[in-house]
């Protein structure tokens, strides 16, 4: 089940009929709305004015989120805050990435307890080359 939508103009006239004085249970009933939600959107009139309020579904165009008038200069520092955190993860994964890189480059070397220098010497033969009788 989708959940309901409702215009600006709806939201709008609830909060003038909410603010004028008339019950919110009663005009939640009337309306078919949540109680909270016209107190919601009562706060949100209250916060951004009527031209304000209500943009439209999620955010506005060009991903900013709505800010409270006064507010633009703390919104814009947190917002380039976000984008100098975002690329500090980026280039410290950027600088691991190069480092496995740079390592799986690198040639290996042999070592270990395992590892001789001598020179092998199959089973049955002696240093000269011969083999025992």
């Amino acid at each position: 089940m989708s959940r309901r939508r409702f215009t600006k103009e709806f939201k709008l006239a609830a909060v003038r009929r909410l603010a004028a004085g008339e019950s919110g249970s009663a005009l939640a009933r009337e309306l078919e709305v949540k109680r909270e939600k016209l107190y919601d959107w009562l706060a949100q009139v209250e916060r951004y004015g009527v031209e304000g309020a209500f943009p439209g579904p999620g955010r506005r165009p060009g991903g900013s989120a709505r800010v409270e008038p006064g507010r633009e200069a703390q919104a814009r520092l947190a917002e380039l805050e976000r984008k100098v955190g975002r690329q500090a993860m980026e280039i410290d994964f950027l600088s691991a990435a190069l480092r496995h890189v740079e390592d799986l480059r690198r040639p290996s070397i042999v070592s270990g307890t395992g590892a001789s220098l001598t020179k092998y010497e199959p089973q049955g033969s002696t240093a000269t080359g011969s083999k025992a009788k």
